[in-house]
């Protein structure tokens, strides 16, 4: 039984699981205070990934969302932060990894690639779901994409 999980990283993570022929999703933030170092919402996140692998009995695989253009330059380098500490732990886990265009899922999810997040949010909510957060809704739309169409 494959047990795939689907991330749209960031500060705020959309995640999403299928596994046993269920699927559960959510957001968690890894958001820092003033008295974090910069470092801990990756420590956090780490945690959070060995969290979800013995939640899930393992995972089998795991999907995330390829940005390959940020808003700003923060953006840009928390996104980067998280990419490199999933796929440094991927790897030490045994674990394969996709990254996958955003254009792709929108495409898929929507019949637009364009898509905008609320038209992506109606795309997941028409499957059944009750997202209120676009990060969830992201992780889901991969998450289907990766169930019915990937090789």
């Amino acid at each position: 039984m494959t047990t795939t999980l689907a991330l749209d990283l960031g500060t705020t993570t959309g995640w999403a699981v299928s596994a046993q022929n269920q699927i559960t999703s959510g957001v968690t933030s890894f958001a820092g205070d003033r008295y974090s170092g910069g470092g801990m919402r990756f420590l956090r996140f780490r945690k959070w990934l060995d969290e979800m692998k013995v939640l899930n009995n393992s995972l089998s695989e795991v999907y995330f969302e390829e940005v390959r253009r940020h808003i700003g330059t923060d953006a840009s380098h928390v996104y980067g932060g998280f990419m490199a500490h999933l796929t440094a732990w991927c790897e030490q886990e045994g674990i394969p990894y996709e990254g996958v265009p955003v254009g792709t899922i929108k495409k898929f999810i929507t019949g637009n690639g364009l898509a905008s997040k609320e038209k992506v949010m109606q795309a997941v909510n028409a499957r059944g779901h009750k997202v209120t957060d676009h990060n969830e809704a992201d992780a889901l739309a991969l998450l289907y994409w990766r169930l019915y169409h990937a090789t």
